[in-house]
Formats: structure tokens, C-alpha cells, sequence
């Protein structure tokens, strides 16, 4: 190992690398994300059979989605997920709830100031301000483009 140059390191090093598994990956990703929408139609569907109205569904489901989410990162349950299925358990909300609560746990012995509450958003922040962000400007540039029509 001490001789090889350059060029016969790289070609090693190569050889070493484990391959990234794309089509188990994608595959993984599609069924964790839709086990996760098939939890939300059914929750979904639940609430409708209690009578509530079409606004009152979409938020019910959002807030036990979010708290399912933020409950499973707290017991440990959701990185396990993640680590199964990749962006398939990170895309939908369940996926905001563990950035938001992932990060708190983390920093949670520094105090709930300086800790909990300072380092809750460092992953969903961002997200959060360049979406609002965003949607500000597509509603400025929908109602200029649509003022005369």
C-alpha cells in the first residue's frame, strides 16, 4: 500500500466505495412515503366520519400528522423511519415535524432558551422563510400580471 502513486490509489479507493443502491433507494422512498399518506387518508377519513367540514378535516389531519411526526423523533421511532425510507419519511409533514424536534432534542441540555427554543428551527427555519418568501413574491407577481384581466 506504502507504493501506490496517485492514480493507482484513486483506482483502489474506487474499487472500495460501495455503490449507492438508487432503484432499492427510490423504491424504499415511494413505499415509506405512501404508508405515510395512507396514515393521512386515513385519518382524514376518520374525522370526515365525525362530521367535521372540509376546512376542519385538512387542519385536523395536518395537526395529527405533525404531532405523530414530532412524537415518533421524540421516542426515536422516526429516524429509523428516515433512515428506511430517505426523502420518502422527509418530504411530507411528518418529515417538518421530526426538523423542528430533531434539532430541540439535540440542543435541549444548554436550557430551553439557549437551547430548545434558539436551535428548534435551524433545519426548518430556512425552509419556512424562503417559502413564505417565495409565495409572497408569486402573489405579487399573480396580481400584477392579473390586475387588468
Amino acid at each position: 500500500m506504502d507504493n501506490l502513486n496517485k492514480k493507482d490509489y484513486q483506482k483502489y479507493a474506487e474499487r472500495k466505495i460501495p455503490k449507492p443502491t438508487y432503484f432499492k433507494n427510490i423504491i424504499l422512498a415511494f413505499i415509506v412515503g405512501g404508508l405515510i399518506c395512507v396514515v393521512g387518508q386515513i385519518i382524514r377519513n376518520t374525522l370526515f366520519k365525525y362530521g367535521l367540514d372540509e376546512k376542519a378535516v385538512a387542519a385536523g389531519t395536518s395537526i395529527i400528522l405533525v404531532f405523530l411526526g414530532a412524537f415518533l423523533t421524540g421516542i426515536g421511532v422516526y429516524d429509523k423511519i428516515g433512515k428506511i425510507g430517505g426523502a420518502g419519511a422527509a418530504v411530507p409533514i411528518t418529515g417538518f415535524a421530526n426538523s423542528i424536534v430533531s434539532p430541540a432534542m439535540e440542543f435541549k441540555r444548554e436550557g430551553f432558551i439557549f437551547g430548545v427554543a434558539a436551535k428548534m428551527f435551524s433545519i426548518a427555519g430556512p425552509v419556512l422563510v424562503y417559502g413564505v418568501g417565495s409565495s409572497i413574491i408569486v402573489g405579487i407577481l399573480k396580481l400584477l400580471l392579473t390586475k387588468g384581466r
